[in-house]
This record gives C-alpha cells, sequence and structure tokens, in this order.
C-alpha cells in the first residue's frame, strides 16, 4: 500500500516549524546578510526547539528523528531563513557521521554541544584542486606518535570562520588512493588552524570560506571510524545532504511563490488583478508543479534511506534538481512583483542569490548526472569512466 501522508506527529511538526520560520525569523532574513554576520542566538533557538538535534541519539541530547522529519525541517526553515537551514542540514550530516562512527568518547565529548546547538560544526572536504572528485583531497595527516599532523587547506567551506570544530577528511595513506582518506574531529582552536571568508554573492551569513593547518596536532583518539574509512562515510552522507538541500531550496521557493500569489491577486492592472492574466497565472502554475514533483522525489528519497534502501539516484536527482527549479521560481517571482522586489527591501533577490550557491555546492548539475548515469547504466559506465579518466592522467 502506497502513503505520501505525514504522521499527525510530523503534521504538527510542520506546522510549528512553518510558524516559528515565518515569524521569527523570515522578519529578520535580509538583516543577516547585509550585516554579514551569522545570528548564532537563532542557531541556538533552533537547538531549543530540537531542530540542531534531529539526526542524534536521544542519549546524547538529541531526538534521533527519521530522515523524513529531518527533511520535514529543511523545508520549513527554509521559508524563513535560508541560511539558517545549514543548522539543519549540517548538523544531520555531521551528527550521522559521528553518531554511527565515532568512539563513545567522542560522541560524549561533541555531540550534545551539537544537538544543543551551542556550538557550530563543520564539514572540511573540498579543496582548491578538489572538489566534485573529493576521492582527489591533499590535505594530509601523518602519523606521529600519539597524534596526526594536519596539513593543507580546505576551500568553499560553510561556517568556515564561524566554527568551533570541523569533521576534517584526510590522507592517512596517498597509496590507497580513495581508500586512504581518513576523517578527524579537529577543534577550530587547535594551534595551526585558521580560517577566511569569501566575499560571496549570497548565503553571505554563512561565512563561507578557507580553513588552513598548518602542523596541526590532532590527538589521535580524535579520528572519527577506522583508519582509511573516511571516503566511504562521506559518500554514503552526501546522499542524506542533497535531499536536505533540494528541500532546503524548495522551502524558499514555495515562500516566494505564497508570497508572489497574494501581490498578483491584489495587484491591479488594466482594471483588473495581475492573477486573471494567463500570462501570469500560468507561470505560477508551472514553477508549483515542478516543486511539488521535486519535494515529492526528496521526501521518497528520504523514505528510502530510512528504510535502509539504495537512495543514490534519489538523492543525485533531487540536488540537481532542486536548485535549478528553486532559482527560477523565486526568478519568476522577482519578476512578477515588479522593480520593488529588485530592492534588498524585500527578500527575493536574496532567496536568489543564497539558492544559486547550492546549485554548485555538494555537487554540481553535471556531477549529479554522472551519478546518477552510474546508477542507471551500471558498470560498463562507471569501466569507461575510470579508462577515459586514465587515458586524460596519461595525455
Amino acid at each position: 500500500m502506497l502513503d505520501f501522508s505525514f504522521t499527525e506527529e510530523q503534521e504538527d511538526f510542520k506546522r510549528t516549524l512553518k510558524k516559528l520560520a515565518t515569524e521569527e525569523l523570515l522578519p529578520s532574513y535580509t538583516k543577516w546578510d547585509k550585516e554579514k554576520k551569522l545570528p548564532r542566538h537563532l542557531w541556538k533557538r533552533l537547538g531549543d526547539v530540537g531542530i540542531t538535534g534531529l539526526r542524534v541519539p536521544e542519549q546524547f541530547g538529541g531526538s534521533a528523528a527519521d530522515c523524513v522529519t529531518t527533511g520535514i525541517a529543511a523545508e520549513e526553515i527554509g521559508r524563513g531563513d535560508f541560511n539558517l537551514t545549514y543548522a539543519v542540514m549540517l548538523n544531520a550530516l555531521i551528527g550521522e557521521i559521528i553518531a554511527t562512527h565515532a568512539s563513545e568518547e567522542l560522541k560524549e565529548e561533541f555531540l550534545p554541544a551539537l544537538a544543543s546547538g551551542e556550538q557550530i560544526f563543520g564539514i572540511a572536504i573540498t579543496e582548491p584542486d578538489a572538489g566534485t572528485d573529493a576521492a582527489g583531497i591533499k590535505t594530509s595527516a601523518v602519523d606521529d606518535g600519539d597524534v596526526y599532523v594536519l596539513n593543507g587547506e580546505k576551500s568553499g567551506i560553510s561556517v568556515a570562520t564561524e566554527a568551533d570544530a570541523f569533521v576534517v577528511f584526510a590522507k592517512t595513506d596517498p597509496s590507497l588512493g580513495n581508500r586512504g582518506i581518513s576523517a578527524f574531529l579537529v577543534s577550530s582552536r587547535l594551534d595551526g588552524v585558521e580560517s577566511s571568508s569569501y566575499d560571496d554573492m549570497g548565503n553571505v551569513a554563512i561565512s563561507r570560506g578557507s580553513v588552513y593547518f598548518n602542523d596541526v596536532r590532532v590527538p589521535k583518539n580524535y579520528l572519527i571510524g577506522e583508519l582509511h574509512a573516511g571516503f566511504k562515510q562521506v559518500m554514503n552522507g552526501f546522499d542524506l545532504s542533497r535531499l536536505l538541500i533540494g528541500l532546503q531550496c524548495v522551502g524558499a521557493a514555495v515562500q516566494s511563490l505564497d508570497e508572489t500569489i497574494q501581490h498578483v491577486k491584489t495587484r491591479q492592472s488594466f482594471g483588473q488583478p495581475l492573477a486573471t492574466y494567463q500570462g501570469v497565472s500560468f507561470p505560477i502554475v508551472t514553477h508549483y508543479q515542478q516543486l511539488e514533483m521535486l519535494k515529492w522525489q526528496a521526501y521518497r528519497g528520504l523514505w528510502l534511506r530510512d528504510q535502509g534502501r539504495s537512495h543514490t539516484k534519489e538523492a543525485a536527482t533531487v540536488k540537481w534538481l532542486g536548485p535549478k527549479y528553486s532559482q527560477e521560481a523565486i526568478h519568476e517571482c522577482l519578476l512578477l512583483n515588479g522593480h520593488y522586489a529588485y530592492t534588498k527591501e524585500m527578500p527575493l533577490e536574496q532567496r536568489l542569490r543564497d539558492v544559486i550557491g547550492l546549485e554548485i555546492g555538494d555537487g554540481t548539475a553535471q556531477a549529479n548526472q554522472m551519478v546518477i548515469a552510474k546508477q542507471l547504466i551500471g558498470k560498463a559506465y562507471r569501466s569507461y569512466q575510470h579508462s577515459n579518466q586514465t587515458e586524460q592522467v596519461k595525455g
């Protein structure tokens, strides 16, 4: 039997978060962009209502929520403050990694602070020469007695200058390729850790930037999971974050559509509401339908993850089309609201800038299409890709 409905508890959760997002977060959404500031007090506010600990086990202060419920949080918080949905996406991804792979000692030290929203955690994978190709990272972690010594640069890292700690992926055995990558929990207060922020077009409040590791001495017990097992951990985590990113974008786009529908119903042109013109109503209908289809593909992917079933191509589809459909819808809404929407007095132009950033982060459209092709076509496609890459290296 197919059931496309949320549980009663999830519906209550959805209503509560929509109210919080539109009444508490939305009014100051543009403020943080203008001030170039991450509102840590609101991150903590999300912790107070359980958002930052959704994927954290109960014994460490979380709620151990399922993935579908976590998706509801991403969508609804996206309505109010797109940048604060990172408190859903980052914490879900990092919470899963720590809860699943870290030692009990590390769980006890880090998970309560993550779940409460008291501290902010980042994930450091991307490098100047290794974005989509996560296996190509050059940051090294060298065994030196009772510590690993980290050296390298991570780039394009969300909350780079705000994070209290990072989950850092580094090469522990370069001879093993992507099987020689390990993950570490690294406090931003350790000697040798430095960061800088970028002057980005959007996602300004998230303080995206570079993190530098210069002879950073990380105690060996801060290794997450098994040595050389980091690549597998992060690849599985991408399936979750990509689904949440899609819903994060949909939330911002649906809120934009809701606001625009109210505008075109009341704004008069040639003696009648704008909404009565097909040139206005049909684009709204088109974007609504695209977002609805995308949204339910995302929830299906999250349901599959909750069932322990494969969902990689679903996640890649949602990550590819979620930001694309959402920025197209927001752009249309900006145009339908007229010249005033082009100012910074309305949130539409900021939503457009913010959503565009996630057409890049966590895998570009092309990268996700490659993932889908591998899933659909299978071994022949993977073999061709490997041989083609080998020829490029030889050339």
